[in-house]
């Protein structure tokens, strides 16, 4: 682990009263002062001309990345340096990748399939990541918009490979090699590591795929491709490596449901990723069509953004200038979350021109409250 500000002030000339003490000479105004910026590496630990071989040994190692990152076709695999997400995050998502064998004579259908294959995430389309070409001679392949990499070329990679014969001996392996390598920073453990998932049934696979990618694996190399299996690893895969101390947010802009025309009802909510996607299935999965004007809240859910300020009538008022609301739609109403009823007064003085209807307190109630509000318009 890392050493702390205080760990390395302990060795310093101040902490033991030593001759040196808090000299400046390192730049800094005290040894505490130079603990810090070391702790965060802003200053190169020579700076002190007083550091002892004890420190520098102490501190050399826990400066030392744990683990090897290493680019394949671009994607970064490895690198991680920590046991468990929140201690800081998770740093590059788990390849998913399959084996194409080109001796197969149906190898360009799935070529085709895993090249169509497509997600809609968090501001983003998800694709499988990798396509590793078994008995690979030059063949046709068509326009691919998947990386490509050869069975040759990829078995030159550093990459510590664990064939999935047994699902007890590869989940012991993965957390033994990935402690070794971050509690220990021992270098034989420090290659990324991948693993082979075998011919088991798609359920049985998506089972134990989904415990490597939280437990420890940097890449998945698959030997059958199917698209329910890619989408739910993909899911999962999305909440695992995002950095815990940053809600997950989505763009704050206009979103369109159903094609609708400038007089269409008209929805507002934060950019909070599960209230998003909350509101924004229920508003795909009714007939009629609907706009959602996403505010910036900084992540957060509609009351925590309106207790944080983050949700005012005057950031509205902002946003429906800078999405060009008035320009762009008839609609002079706008329906709120049940839960800011409260705010329809501040909201008609900050923005006069438009009227606030007190929609539904949760998500799940939009299909009955659009009934009964269409029946009366």
């Amino acid at each position: 682990m890392e050493m702390t500000g205080l760990q390395i002030f302990k060795y310093l000339p101040a902490a033991k009263k030593e001759d040196h003490s808090n000299c400046k000479e390192c730049g800094c105004p005290t040894c505490m002062a130079f603990a810090l910026k070391l702790a965060k590496q802003n200053i190169e630990i020579e700076k002190c001309p007083y550091v002892k071989g004890e420190l520098k040994e102490l501190y050399s190692h826990s400066i030392k990345h744990p683990q090897k990152t290493i680019e394949i076709k671009g994607l970064r695999i490895g690198g991680e340096n920590v046991l468990y997400r929140h201690e800081k995050t998770f740093i590059n998502p788990t390849i998913l990748a399959i084996v194409v064998d080109c001796n197969n004579s149906a190898y360009q259908k799935q070529l085709e399939r895993i090249n169509n294959f497509e997600i809609k995430g968090i501001n983003q389309m998800y694709t499988v990541d990798l396509i590793i070409l078994k008995n690979y001679s030059n063949q046709e392949l068509g326009e691919l918009k998947v990386n490509t990499i050869t069975l040759e070329e990829y078995e030159k990679l550093e990459i510590l490979n664990i064939k999935n014969s047994d699902f007890k001996t590869t989940k012991e392996t993965l957390i033994s090699t990935r402690e070794k390598a971050i509690l220990e920073k021992d270098d034989n453990y420090s290659s990324p590591v991948a693993v082979w998932m075998g011919t088991n049934d798609k359920f049985t696979t998506t089972a134990q795929a989904s415990y490597y990618i939280c437990k420890y694996a940097n890449m998945l190399i698959f030997e059958n491709f199917d698209e329910a299996m890619f989408s739910t690893l993909i899911s999962l895969r999305q909440n695992i490596f995002t950095d815990p101390q940053k809600p997950l947010q989505v763009e704050s802009k206009l979103y369109e449901f159903k094609d609708p025309k400038k007089d269409s009802i008209v929805f507002l909510t934060t950019n909070f990723a599960l209230t998003f996607f909350a509101v924004a299935n229920e508003l795909e999965n009714i007939d009629v069509p609907s706009y959602l004007i996403v505010i910036p809240a900084d992540g957060m859910s509609v009351l925590t953004a309106w207790s944080a300020e983050k949700f005012t009538a005057n950031i509205v008022s902002k946003t429906i200038d800078k999405l060009q609301i008035r320009e762009n739609l008839t609609t002079r109403k706008i329906i709120i979350p049940g839960l800011l009823a409260h705010m329809t007064e501040e909201l008609k003085e900050a923005v006069p021109d438009f009227e606030f209807i007190v929609g539904t307190h949760e998500a799940s109630a939009i299909r009955e409250f659009v009934k009964k509000l269409t029946a009366t318009l």
